[in-house]
C-alpha cells in the first residue's frame, strides 16, 4: 500500500466529504470525521494496516464550491503540512447553476473551475508524497440531462488536471455510472448528490482501489 507509517491524508472538498465531521477540520474521537467515505476509509485503514498509524483528516465543508475551498485552502490544508492530499470538488460549482440559476455571481464557469483547482493543485504539488483528484459527479445515467452533461464537462477538466500535473484520478462519475447499471440512484441517495451508507461504501471502496489497499493484508 502507499500509505506509510505515520502519514497524514488530508480530504478537502464540500459536503460529499463533510458528511457530518467537525468543521473546518475534522479529524480524531467520536464523529469528527463525519459519517460517510472519509470515516470509512479511515476505519478500513485502521482495519486492515492496524500496524500503521495513518492520521486522516476530513477538511470539506458543506456548501463549498472552488471558489470557497481555494480561499480556505491554505488554512485548512496547506497548514496541516499533509504527506497525501485528497480534493473532491465541483458538485456546488455546477449545482448552483440549476438549483438557483439567479444567481449568476455565485455560478462557478468551467473556466473558473479550472483555475481554482489548478491553484490548489500547485499549493500542494511537491510539498507531499502525492495528490489525489476525485471528480464531481451527478447521479444521472441520462447523459441528455443538462445537469449531467454540464457536469461531464468539470469531470473532464478534473482528468485533464489530474493527466498534467500527475495527479491519481478517481473517477467518482464513472464509478456511479456503472453502478447504475445494475441499481437506480435513488438507492443510494435520493437527491442524486449526498450518498447514503452503501454510496459512501462504493466512494471509499473506489478511493482504496487507487492506494494499492490489500483487503486479505496480515499485520
Amino acid at each position: 500500500m502507499i500509505f506509510q507509517n505515520n502519514d497524514r491524508i488530508v480530504f478537502a472538498g464540500d459536503s460529499v466529504t463533510d458528511m457530518g465531521s467537525a468543521c473546518p477540520v475534522g479529524e480524531g474521537l467520536f464523529d469528527n470525521l463525519g459519517h460517510r467515505s472519509v470515516r470509512i476509509i479511515d476505519n478500513m485503514l485502521a482495519a486492515v494496516y492496524p500496524e500503521l498509524k495513518i492520521r486522516v483528516t476530513n477538511s470539506g465543508v458543506g456548501g463549498n464550491t472552488t471558489r470557497d475551498l481555494l480561499a480556505r485552502f491554505d488554512r485548512d490544508v496547506v497548514s496541516l503540512e499533509p504527506d497525501w492530499v485528497s480534493i473532491c470538488i465541483g458538485i456546488n460549482d455546477v449545482w448552483r447553476q440549476f438549483d438557483v440559476p439567479s444567481f449568476v455571481k455565485d455560478h462557478i464557469s468551467p473556466e473558473e473551475y479550472e483555475s481554482n483547482l489548478e491553484k490548489m493543485i500547485l499549493a500542494v504539488k511537491g510539498k507531499v508524497k502525492g495528490i489525489f483528484m476525485l471528480t464531481p459527479y451527478y447521479m444521472e445515467p441520462l447523459m441528455a440531462d443538462p445537469m449531467r452533461a454540464r457536469m461531464q464537462e468539470y469531470v473532464d477538466i478534473c482528468k485533464k488536471l489530474a493527466e498534467k500535473h500527475g495527479c491519481e484520478l478517481v473517477d467518482f462519475q464513472a464509478t456511479y455510472d456503472k453502478y447504475f447499471e445494475n441499481r437506480h440512484s435513488c438507492f443510494v441517495a435520493w437527491d442524486r448528490i449526498h450518498p447514503n451508507q452503501v454510496g459512501a461504501t462504493v466512494m471509499a471502496r473506489e478511493f482504496l482501489k487507487h492506494c494499492g489497499f490489500d483487503y486479505n493484508h496480515e499485520a
